[in-house]
């Protein structure tokens, strides 16, 4: 029996801050962006550079982390699947979009670098997080 692999890992910047919803069923569902640049220089020594842009989709647990870390910038490591889904808009005209489906995702920044866009949430004294440490996650 043969079998197929689907696995994408991305290291890049997001364009945009995440956004969460939820599905009717309660599951918390999380798109951002993340541009993933590349630079080379051919052999006559003219520099080139571009940008692959992925859409990424976290749900559940790892939606919600998103949503509660990640702001347009933060620098991220990406592990997945792709999935393409397609639709038909009111007008007839079929849409499809590629997307990575996250299982992983790994905040590469410095925590002192990284700002967070979570001033409107407020927290209570059993979710606060532990004094911040340079070189360790809070998940």
């Amino acid at each position: 029996m043969s079998r197929g692999l689907n696995k994408v890992m991305i290291i890049g910047n997001l364009g945009r801050d995440p956004e969460m919803r939820y599905t009717p069923s309660g599951r918390p569902v999380t798109t951002y962006t993340v541009a993933c640049s590349r630079a080379w220089s051919t052999p006559d020594g003219e520099r080139h550079e571009e940008t692959e842009w992925f859409n990424v989709v976290a749900w559940g647990k790892l939606a919600e982390t998103c949503k509660q870390y990640l702001v347009k910038g933060s620098h991220v490591y990406v592990d997945g699947r792709l999935q393409t889904r397609s639709w038909d808009d009111p007008e007839g005209k079929r849409h499809s979009r590629t997307e990575l489906v996250a299982n992983e995702m790994i905040i590469l920044d410095n925590r002192s670098n990284r700002s967070h866009s979570n001033e409107q949430q407020t927290t209570t004294p059993e979710q606060q997080q532990p004094p911040e440490h340079d070189d360790e996650f809070p998940f």
